[in-house]
């Protein structure tokens, strides 16, 4: 486990609660800081609080005010920095339309799928 793992923080958004303890699991088991939230007006709360948060990890289809879509575009406006992962496991979007290089990974992922695709978030744009 890298310490530039131990220092980065994950906010996790999914309202099925047994999914998101797994992602949350998983993450933190691999060496990351994990918050998690059931929607998007936790994650934006949690967001108003938390300036250390890099990559928001949300699902599509929520309830609540927002969908994961709508969450993603908010975040990119408000906060730029924090890089973006949506998952579902009723849709499929295109990287290409997710805002600052967000990326998709398909439900149900596995372990190594998730690492490897939260990682490929969070590497500088310029090492691609």
């Amino acid at each position: 486990m890298s310490s530039a793992r131990c220092e980065t923080v994950v906010l996790v958004v999914e309202d099925e609660m047994l999914v998101r303890m797994h992602g949350v699991g998983i993450l933190e088991d691999a060496g990351f800081k994990v918050l998690e939230a059931a929607n998007a007006d936790e994650a934006l709360a949690i967001l108003d609080k938390h300036d250390d948060v890099r990559l928001l990890f949300s699902d599509v289809d929520m309830p609540g005010t927002m969908d994961g879509l709508e969450l993603v575009r908010l975040v990119h406006n408000r906060w730029p920095a924090i890089r973006l992962l949506l998952t579902s496991g009723h849709r499929h979007l295109k990287n290409d339309s997710l805002p600052d290089n967000g990326e998709f990974v398909r439900k149900p992922w596995s372990e190594s799928v998730l690492i490897q695709k939260v990682q490929s978030v969070l590497e500088p744009a310029s090492s691609n």
